[in-house]
């Protein structure tokens, strides 16, 4: 959740003429809220709201029901491509060069929620008629439009690494909490 509030910062100049001229100049500022343990996450949460919601519960039991509360099908593909052996990914390992979008929340982001539909693109077995410059560039425009925490989740689970950031999110609890996923099966 973030509240932006504008700050009208006043300037004056003078006009060739000599007449005043007064230029208004809009200062956005955004504030993030903390994400605690007991936090109640606003209605469709980004996919790094819900996660580290629930990395940051003490007990397996409290992230099992966080991850089930906020259960969509944006987040268990995310999981399920970080953590199943089955699906490979076609991307390069390491850092990916990519403008993150700065701009401030709710103007020009999208989120994993509306373009998870085009992770297979990424994945041995789900476009494999794409060229690795063409995955590529789709995979940096994609991170470019999402929120930077959104994008930043996309770059540790391409190459398996969602535990580096949220290291209470493991496999064993994901198994608890999604019994439904049969994993191996990509």
């Amino acid at each position: 959740e973030y509240n932006i509030s504008i700050n009208m910062a006043t300037t004056t100049t003078t006009a060739l003429e000599g007449t005043p001229e007064i230029k208004v100049t809009p200062k956005v500022t955004t504030k993030k809220t903390t994400i605690t343990a007991s936090t109640k996450l606003p209605p469709n949460p980004f996919v790094f709201e819900v996660l580290e919601l629930a990395n940051k519960q003490k007990t397996v039991a409290k992230r099992v029901e966080v991850l089930q509360e906020y259960r969509y099908d944006a987040l268990v593909s995310v999981l399920i491509w970080n953590f199943d052996d089955a699906a490979i990914s076609l991307l390069p390992e390491g850092v990916v060069p990519y403008e993150r979008n700065e701009v401030p929340i709710g103007t020009d982001h999208t989120s994993l929620r509306k373009e998870y539909t085009n992770l297979y693109h990424f994945v041995k077995g789900g476009n494999d008629s794409l060229s690795a410059i063409r995955r590529e560039t789709m995979f940096i425009q994609m991170l470019e439009g999402l929120h930077p925490q959104e994008a930043d989740i996309l770059t540790l689970v391409k190459d398996g690494g969602l535990e580096r950031q949220y290291p209470k999110i493991t496999k064993g609890v994901i198994d608890t909490a999604y019994p439904d996923i049969v994993w191996g099966s990509r």
